[in-house]
């Protein structure tokens, strides 16, 4: 069997498929009984994202409730920051905190051991690509920088990323220090998951939205361009998903900048522009993760939008982000059938 029945890589490569392929963000999660029983076994977050164990199974469970295309290590993009020792914690109810980070910290930032202290999700990927369905594309992902920092420098999540932005303005040669290492650690990071048995990978720029014209330059496409570039001098073959939440008409030459193969969308996107996108390549989404949880009339009907739009062009199949602990997954089986019903 060949690597061409691996549906997610063809459209990555270019190809329009009828009905496209489909895999979901965040479709390992809180969402499924199966995941909130091994989540309860792990301990704690970090505990579940570094025992490989519990890793593949929760990226397993997915794939064999819903047979997407596409698996997803389970892991978090802020495992980049915890190998860099900023104390990383995942609190219930209150999302992910770690020590905020100042100019001194960032002059104090050294990767040596980032890829060691990252191997159980190398391991984590070895043991998915051997235990996968050979048909099912085994994706990687990291955090883009720019969405990283906000971490880093906020110490927890923020709902306008103010905290990162007052310091980028501030701090400017201290923040594109920041942005610049975490790009090389990143860059390494995803070679490392090729390696390991990715057959492509995803970026995250959760926080691309909050930027205006100038800073999403600086902070969102200057840093994801290094990146891809350096994943490419090194592993040419490299497929890359580059997803930009929230950035609207700035993703209109996203693509060309960063180097990226696909460009995510998030559900905001209008789909007359996402036409416009797709003619310059792959593109991934973007249907509004409250529409799984809606089910019924609203699913089929913004199932329908996406396919009649960007069905005669490559197209992932996904969400404009993340799916929700509310969904039912039962939602999620109508949602997998209702593309693989399409006839394009």
């Amino acid at each position: 069997m060949s690597d061409e029945s691996r549906t997610i890589m063809r459209v990555l490569g270019g190809e329009t498929l009828s009905p496209p392929p489909i895999w979901l963000m965040r479709q390992a999660g809180r969402y499924l009984p199966e995941y909130r029983q091994t989540r309860a076994k792990a301990g704690s977050f970090l505990d579940l994202c570094y025992s490989p164990d519990y890793a593949v199974e929760v990226t397993l469970q997915p794939i064999r409730r819903f047979a997407f295309d596409a698996a997803i290590l389970f892991s978090d993009i802020l495992v980049i920051p915890d190998a860099l020792k900023r104390n990383v914690r995942f609190n219930e109810g209150s999302g992910p905190e770690m020590d905020p980070i100042d100019e001194t910290g960032i002059r104090a930032l050294r990767a040596d051991h980032v890829l060691a202290h990252l191997e159980p999700v190398f391991e984590t990927l070895r043991r998915l690509r051997v235990e996968l369905p050979f048909e099912t594309t085994l994706l990687g992902f990291c955090g883009a920088p720019w969405t990283v920092a906000t971490y880093m420098i906020a110490g927890h999540g923020t709902p306008d990323q103010a905290p990162a932005r007052l310091f980028a303005y501030r701090y400017p040669e201290a923040f594109e220090h920041l942005l610049m290492l975490l790009a090389e650690i990143s860059a390494d990071y995803l070679v490392a998951q090729i390696d390991a048995g990715a057959d492509a990978v995803q970026i995250f720029d959760s926080w691309a939205g909050v930027l205006g014209a100038r800073e999403f330059e600086a902070f969102a496409v200057k840093p994801v361009a290094k990146m891809i570039a350096s994943v490419k001098a090194r592993r040419p073959q490299a497929r890359i998903i580059a997803f930009a939440k929230g950035a609207g008409f700035m993703l209109k030459d996203y693509r060309q900048k960063t180097g990226a193969d696909a460009i995510g969308l998030d559900w905001s996107v209008p789909l007359p522009f996402a036409v416009e996108l797709q003619k310059e390549g792959p593109i991934q989404g973007n249907l509004d993760p409250m529409r799984v949880v809606a089910g019924g009339r609203a699913l089929k009907e913004g199932v329908d939008d996406i396919l009649e739009h960007l069905g005669q062009g490559p197209l992932i199949f996904n969400l404009g982000h993340g799916i929700t602990p509310q969904a039912d997954p039962q939602h999620v089986t109508t949602l997998v059938e209702h593309v693989r019903s399409w006839k394009g």
